[in-house]
């Protein structure tokens, strides 16, 4: 084996190990832009880590969840279903605003979950963005589309 190719597969181990550490050891503080201001959630940034009902993006675009009931009734059955996701922690809830934290399995990142009841348009609007990388691989997407359908299971859904 030629001593390059044995640097090669020395850092074809390292560079992955070196990211995770770096990952894990750096804080992974909540994003100051979360929660809500003039009546919106924060906007997705350029890369595709993000969705957001409020997005006019296609790319970040997604629907909003239908409000039934009362908007403590519908956060309500919101709350169950985030509380039934694993690693997804509920860290803040006011005035129609609930924010959660989903955690990866493998590599413990963290993704910030944020929802805003609208009674005038009579939904709640849904945004879910990772808080490292780039791209997310449809994580965040999928999330939100897990969660529409537990909560149109729970009564919450058309």
């Amino acid at each position: 084996m030629t001593r390059t190719r044995k640097l090669a597969q020395v850092l074809a181990l390292i560079v992955p190990i070196a990211v995770l550490i770096v990952y894990r050891i750096l804080p992974s503080k909540s994003p100051a832009n979360l929660g809500v201001e003039d009546g919106r959630l924060a906007g997705c940034p350029d890369s595709p880590n993000c969705v957001s009902s409020q997005s006019d993006d296609p790319e970040h675009r997604v629907e909003p969840l239908p409000l039934r009931g009362s908007a403590s009734e519908a956060l309500g059955r919101l709350k169950s279903v985030l509380e039934a996701m694993p690693r997804t922690r509920i860290v803040d809830e006011r005035n129609g605003y609930l924010h959660a934290e989903a955690t990866s399995l493998v590599f413990g990142f963290i993704d910030d979950l944020e929802f805003l009841v609208d009674e005038d348009e009579q939904v709640i609007h849904v945004r879910s963005a990772s808080r490292v990388g780039h791209s997310d691989l449809g994580v965040n997407r999928d999330r939100v589309e897990r969660i529409r359908e537990a909560y149109g299971q729970s009564g919450g859904g058309e």
